[in-house]
């Protein structure tokens, strides 16, 4: 467990490190009409590349946390019905109500996500 955990994390820095060697641009490449315009449009770029990227490791951490605290709540309300099946109403209902506020996190992340992914700073500048 140990070892997949360190991997997991080392392969995100290097994700992350090379982003801006994958998005850079060779230099001279660019004519002198546009190297005006040239800096706004790569500003934007790693905006966004940097917006994708946030967004997908911060839906994916969302998505396993609200997962495996699914996982855990359900296991422990199993073990709680097995062991008094008298209780199970007053069980269900708590692990129903659980459940949703589990799930709430994981949607106020969608939103969050969306909300970076879709928004346009450079809208303001202009």
């Amino acid at each position: 467990m140990r070892k997949i955990v360190s991997a997991t994390l080392l392969s995100m820095v290097l994700c992350m490190m090379l982003v801006p060697f994958v998005f850079a641009e060779a230099a001279g490449t660019t004519a002198p009409a546009e190297a005006v315009a040239a800096p706004v449009s790569d500003a934007k770029l790693n905006y966004f590349a940097m917006a994708v990227l946030g967004c997908g490791i911060a839906i994916g951490v969302a998505a396993f946390g609200a997962a495996i605290a699914q996982g855990l709540g359900l296991s422990r309300a199993c073990e709680g019905v097995a062991r008094n099946p008298g209780a199970s109403g007053k069980i269900t209902t708590t692990l129903i109500i659980g459940l949703a506020m589990i799930e709430s996190l994981a949607i106020y992340a969608l939103v969050v996500v969306l909300i970076v992914f879709f928004v346009d700073p450079f809208k303001i500048l202009k």
